[in-house]
């Protein structure tokens, strides 16, 4: 993932069609859903749920879309009631899913959070992810810098970034180069999706740092 966001192409990724920009694009950059046998939408971000997958970019104006033109009933053929606010709905569940997945990282040892520890990482090399709260100061986070053909995260709040590690905010961390990093970097450019103010599709392509 590239300092905006986007995760790097692995090449070998299924694709899939978005219902509501009609791209095709590699899994990771759209979210699915299934229709429950009330007709209920559900969002299915493990992509574990039984039922015929629809697709949608992970793009905020991309879920408005389909949700208010009636998009998520036309590519299930039937009548399909859609959570309100789904939008939202999906952002708590991303942001959720992140924190998380940080939190298993720095049990197993693959994380660290504040400005010194971060540091440390960054000088002898061991970070590849730097994570950076949204809120967090703009003059205190441009003292550390991406690492070389790494990835960057910087649109989790510092309370949900302080969720990660057990404390009540947290401002500075880093991923060590651990199982769950590519996870972490996939689930985050998701999340940057939904809260992308300009609509910007989350795509796998683009490289280069901070």
């Amino acid at each position: 993932m590239t300092r905006g966001g986007k995760p790097r192409d692995r090449g070998g990724d299924p694709e899939r069609k978005c219902i509501a920009t009609g791209e095709v694009q590699p899994k990771p950059g759209l979210i699915r859903f299934v229709i429950g046998p009330d007709g209920q939408l559900a969002p299915d971000l493990a992509e574990k749920l039984p039922g015929r997958g629809i697709w949608v970019a992970a793009d905020r104006a991309a879920v408005e879309k389909a949700a208010r033109k009636g998009l998520f009933a036309r590519a299930a053929r039937q009548q399909v009631t859609v959570p309100e606010d789904l939008p939202g709905l999906l952002d708590e569940r991303l942001s959720r899913r992140v924190v998380d997945l940080i939190s298993l990282a720095r049990k197993s040892g693959e994380a660290v959070a504040g400005y010194e520890k971060v540091k440390d990482w960054l000088d002898q090399g061991r970070a590849s992810v730097l994570i950076q709260a949204s809120d967090g100061s703009d003059r205190g986070k441009s003292k550390l810098s991406t690492p070389y053909r790494g990835n960057y995260i910087g649109w989790l709040t510092a309370d949900e970034l302080g969720r990660a590690f057990g404390r009540q905010t947290a401002i500075h961390a880093a991923l060590g180069a651990g199982g769950l990093v590519q996870r972490v970097v996939e689930e985050a450019a998701r999340l940057k999706g939904l809260r992308a103010s300009d609509g910007e599709t989350i795509r796998r392509k683009g490289s280069g740092s901070r």
